[in-house]
């Protein structure tokens, strides 16, 4: 099931402003760079609501219970909408705020009905389980089963039991939910870490709720790993208005954002640029535009940005999706050996990766600096036959571990250690000394993902795993399932992964590899021929299967960059393309990487 966040159109009346803000915007021959931003005013203001449309009058008892279900997925006024199809005792004692699961093709089965009552069983597939946060898991749980009593109010069918909580159709989630994403800072203050939430807020609201929840914190186990500036003894002063000061319809349409922070003075210059990092990513990928005027109790945030206040663009170079840009160009490994793939063709690499043709995987630090590969070491049994090798590119290496089984190597976004995984159950990091060029290799712990008390215990062997440029998650293959960790640092200087969460629920077929599109995406190839290769969000929401025009099963390897994704079929290496005239998307082969030994290399 492909679940994709609605989005609302446009209409008449925002195309008559926009209208009337390019006529204003015609008659200024130009704006000076030093002049403070002003509200030219304000475009999508949303209709005003006049409540809730009631149910349908004569409605028969099972269409009331299914238009039921689409009417819970609006929240406003605690489930208002909802309430409407209850009696007053039934509202008065359904409590709306225990859980909210979300559920698909629901079925409302009669078991009784006499008179003016009736009894009905809604059985229904769950999908996932929606926080109060905002927050969304995907599950893969027994079938829902909740029995509805419903009595003739006035001659209208209403609900007078029901089980609390909220059990929302997933059609209605989709049209009323949008997802948003909250940004949090990594351990080193160098990348921003998304953090998934879906919401139903109007927009004129939707400013205060996102600064709401960045104040609340991380959701989950996420919150030990990473940095929250927006957090005490920081915190918001004052009202939310536009830059201009205006309070009204804060982020609809045009006019900024002015924000107050408390205790803010006193964080160092770079905490602070991390704090509208946080902000100024949050509100822009909302689509609440700027400028963003930051206040530190009552004064600018920074002095750089007290005219003109703060862009997205001043804060981009913290995105995760810039932090996960190739910018080493495209490697394969053919005939066993690295290979760079240039515009002249595909060439050896120098050193020893490019000059040996043992060479099962292979990944590379995201400056391209090291290369850490897993090599056949042609040695009869009962000696291991994998051996995993790191050095520096275009030099020599070195065997730092070796083991039946080896699982492609995966850097850390500041190339300080290379991950992958011993006979499917140890999990090694292999740690680079830039200072001495000294390898150590460090056990990684992951009791925490074979014993996790908060859900279902992981089986292994783990035969894929890929560290996120952020360093605070990890995604894994696991006994042919798809889950994404936290990456935790002991205070003793070692490492465990903990937390694990299922985010491919569902699979028919066991996955066989992945790799991240940039911070929140993962890019997901698993057996057979039907959906080789798919897209899922680290939340488990928003599955979605890429087109397999080209290919020929099965996919052997995968590996993705915003903007560039590689498989390995059984013929050879292909990347995603699209048509220049349209939205059409194919694979097309990479010349000079065929045969079933070819697999692409991206940095990470």
């Amino acid at each position: 099931m492909t679940m994709r966040a609605a989005r609302l159109s446009g209409s008449t009346g925002l195309t008559a402003a926009l209208v009337a803000v390019l006529l204003v915007l015609t008659g200024c021959a130009s704006l000076p760079e030093s002049s403070a931003p002003q509200a030219l005013g304000t475009i999508d203001r949303e209709p005003t609501s006049e409540g809730p449309t009631p149910p349908i009058a004569g409605r028969d008892p099972d269409l009331l219970l299914r238009d039921f279900l689409q009417a819970t997925a609006d929240p406003t006024n605690r489930h208002l909408a909802a309430r409407q199809y209850m009696t007053p005792a039934a509202s008065a004692q359904w409590d709306d705020s225990t859980s909210t699961t979300i559920v698909e093709k629901p079925d409302t089965l009669l078991e009784s009905r006499d008179g003016d009552r009736a009894t009905y069983r809604i059985r229904a597939q769950r999908m996932a389980e929606l926080s109060a946060d905002g927050a969304y898991r995907a599950v893969n749980e027994p079938t829902l089963e909740n029995k509805i009593e419903m009595v003739k109010v006035d001659g209208e069918w209403r609900i007078a039991e029901l089980p609390d909580g909220v059990v929302m159709d997933i059609t209605a989630f989709t049209k009323s939910y949008r997802r948003y994403v909250l940004y949090f800072a990594d351990p080193s203050g160098n990348t921003a870490v998304p953090d998934l939430r879906w919401l139903s807020v109007p927009k004129n609201q939707l400013t205060q709720r996102l600064l709401s929840l960045l104040s609340e914190g991380p959701h989950g186990a996420i919150g030990a790993v990473v940095r929250n500036q927006l957090a005490t003894p920081v915190a918001l002063r004052g009202p939310i208005t536009k830059a201009n000061g205006d309070p009204d319809d804060v982020g609809v349409g045009l006019g900024g954002v002015r924000l107050d922070f408390a205790g803010a003075a006193a964080l160092s210059q770079r905490d602070k640029e991390l704090l509208a990092g946080q902000v100024v990513l949050t509100l822009a990928q909302a689509d609440i535009p700027g400028p963003y005027m930051l206040l530190a109790d009552g004064r600018p945030l920074d002095e750089r940005y007290a005219t003109n206040g703060w862009s997205a663009a001043d804060v981009q170079y913290l995105s995760p999706s810039v932090q996960a840009q190739n910018r080493i160009g495209l490697h394969a490994l053919r005939d066993g050996a690295l290979t760079q793939v240039t515009d002249n063709g595909v060439v050896e690499t120098p050193g020893y990766f490019g000059s040996v043709n043992n060479l099962q995987s292979a990944a590379l630090s995201p400056d391209g600096q090291l290369v850490a590969a897993v090599a056949d070491a042609g040695r009869p049994a009962p000696e291991p036959p994998r051996t995993l090798m790191v050095g520096t590119y275009g030099g020599p290496a070195f065997p730092v571990a070796e083991g039946g089984s080896i699982t492609r190597p995966s850097w850390t976004g500041d190339g300080s250690a290379a991950w992958a995984v011993i006979d499917g159950d140890r999990v090694i990091r292999a740690v680079n000394d830039r200072a001495t060029g000294t390898v150590s290799v460090q056990g990684v712990d992951i009791s925490g993902l074979t014993a996790d008390p908060a859900g279902p215990a992981l089986r292994l062997p783990i035969t894929e795993l890929r560290i996120s440029r952020t360093g605070v998650r990890a995604a894994l293959i696991a006994d042919g399932k798809v889950y994404v960790a936290v990456v935790e640092r002991r205070p003793d200087g070692g490492y465990a992964l903990t937390a694990p969460v299922p985010v491919a629920v569902g699979l028919s077929t066991k996955a066989t590899s992945l790799s991240w599109i940039g911070g929140d995406t993962l890019l997901i190839a698993r057996e057979g021929n039907i959906d080789p290769v798919s897209t899922v969000l680290i939340d488990g929401s928003e599955w979605t299967p890429v087109t397999s025009q080209n290919l020929t099963p099965p996919v052997r390897v995968i590996t993705a960059a915003p903007g560039a994704q590689y498989v390995a079929d059984s013929r050879g290496v292909l990347e995603l393309t699209s048509n220049t005239t349209s939205e059409l998307h194919y694979w097309t082969e990479m010349p000079g990487l065929v045969g079933t030994d070819a697999a692409p290399v991206l940095p990470g």
